[in-house]
């Protein structure tokens, strides 16, 4: 069993969102469901034989996620580190987790469901503890002015080009 798993509350879309997840990440698939019964249904306002909590993984790293009603939305305070080898996986996470969603600076988006993500390419980091500060200065400032990161342009930044 995992020590920590990250819960997750939707309004109504927990099934919806995990099942959208599960379709972009490798190594992931749906874990268990719990569905309302008729005194949770009463109590949540909620159909009985809804969904009230759904199990899955993405890349094999466990996540709950609760039907829990209106009550509390997600916000940029906690947010999912996607970590990308190579500009096309960039660009595929980005496209997929933006749809319907909402574009911000620096490789953050909120997808559909208000869940905030950070599209980042492993070599960001890289390039940012490098022992020249201004070489790691130059990618800050390219990275600062981007939404979708564009690893060509921070290695171009990176370069001194």
């Amino acid at each position: 069993m995992q020590k920590i798993t990250p819960f997750l509350w939707y309004d109504d879309k927990a099934e919806e969102a995990a099942n959208f997840y599960v379709s972009l990440f490798k190594n992931s698939k749906i874990g268990d469901i719990a569905r309302y019964d008729e005194a949770g249904a009463k109590a949540a306002g909620r159909p009985k034989g809804s969904v009230m909590v759904i199990e899955f993984q993405l890349e094999g790293q466990k996540f709950v996620a609760l039907n829990g009603g209106p009550h509390f939305k997600f916000t940029e305070a906690v947010s999912f580190v996607v970590n990308c080898e190579t500009q096309e996986e960039v660009d595929k996470f980005w496209e997929k987790l933006s749809e319907g969603g909402e574009e911000s600076q620096c490789g953050w988006l909120k997808d559909k469901y208000g869940l905030s993500w950070q599209i980042v390419p492993t070599v960001l980091s890289k390039m940012l503890k490098d022992k020249d500060p201004q070489k790691a200065k130059r990618v800050m400032e390219a990275m600062l002015q981007m939404k979708k990161i564009d690893i060509k342009t921070l290695k171009q930044a990176y370069e001194g080009q």
